[in-house]
C-alpha cells in the first residue's frame, strides 16, 4: 500500500533536518509553526463561491482558461509554491500517480498553479513526467484574488537564498509572494465545490479527500 502524502512529508522533513544547515532548519521550522498558528485567512474563497474566469499560461507558454479546464467536467485546481519546493513535487507526483488515473470517472481535469514563470514551472524531467496542466500565476494575482497569497518573512527569504533559491528570480514579475498550498474543485458552472487550504506548507490535500469530494459532487447531481 502506498504512503499517504502526510507520511511521505514526514519522511521528507526528517531527511531535510539531517541534510540542511541547522540554522536554516531552525528558520524553516519556526516559519512552519508561525504559519500553522496564523491559520487560514478570513477572506479565503469558500464553497459555493463562483470563481471568476481566468487565463494563465502553461509550462509551454500556451494560454489556458478556466472555461477550458471545466469544459468537460469539474476542475481540480492545485495551488503550489513552485518546482523548487520538495513538498510540492512530492504532492504533484502523488497526484500524477494516484489521482489522475481516477479522474476520468468524473470527466475531471487536473491543473497545478504556481507563481513561477512558465519556463521555470517545472524542470525538464518534471515536464516530461507530468501529464496535466502546470500553469503560471504571475505575481500570485489569482492566488491573492481567492485569498490564499502571502508574503514570506525576510528571514525565510534569506534562508532560501542561502540554499541558492532566490524567489525573485524564479517567480514571474520578480514577486516573492506565494500561495498557501490549496486544492479547489470547481464545477462546469465555475462554482467552487471543495476548498482545502494548508497554511503549513509541509501538509497537503490527500488523494482520498479529493476523490471523496468528486464523488460527493456527482451524488448531488444525480
Amino acid at each position: 500500500m502506498s504512503l499517504t502524502i502526510r507520511e511521505q512529508s514526514k519522511q521528507l522533513q526528517a531527511t531535510s533536518a539531517a541534510q540542511l544547515p541547522p540554522d536554516v532548519v531552525e528558520v524553516f521550522s519556526r516559519n512552519s509553526q508561525q504559519l500553522r498558528e496564523r491559520g487560514i485567512p478570513s477572506g479565503t474563497v469558500k464553497v459555493g463561491d463562483t470563481l471568476a474566469s481566468f487565463t494563465l499560461c502553461n509550462a509551454m507558454g500556451t494560454p489556458v482558461t478556466l472555461d477550458d479546464l471545466v469544459s468537460a467536467g469539474p476542475a481540480v485546481l492545485v495551488f503550489y509554491r513552485g518546482g523548487w519546493c520538495p513538498y510540492c513535487n512530492l504532492a504533484l507526483r502523488t497526484y500524477q500517480r494516484e489521482l489522475l488515473p481516477q479522474l476520468g470517472a468524473w470527466h475531471a481535469t487536473l491543473a497545478a498553479i504556481s507563481p513561477q514563470t512558465p519556463d521555470k514551472s517545472l524542470s525538464t524531467a518534471e515536464k516530461a513526467g507530468l501529464v496535466f496542466e502546470v500553469l503560471s500565476d504571475p505575481g500570485s494575482r489569482l492566488a491573492r484574488r481567492i485569498g490564499i497569497a502571502f508574503e514570506q518573512a525576510e528571514e525565510v527569504l534569506a534562508a532560501q537564498r542561502k540554499l541558492g533559491l532566490d524567489l525573485a528570480q524564479v517567480n514571474e514579475e520578480g514577486s516573492t509572494e506565494l500561495p498557501m498550498p490549496t486544492v479547489l474543485i470547481v464545477d462546469p458552472d465555475r462554482i467552487v465545490r471543495f476548498v482545502d487550504v494548508h497554511p503549513d506548507y509541509t501538509t497537503r490535500t490527500e488523494v482520498g479527500d479529493i476523490i471523496g469530494a468528486l464523488a460527493g459532487i456527482t451524488a448531488e447531481t444525480h
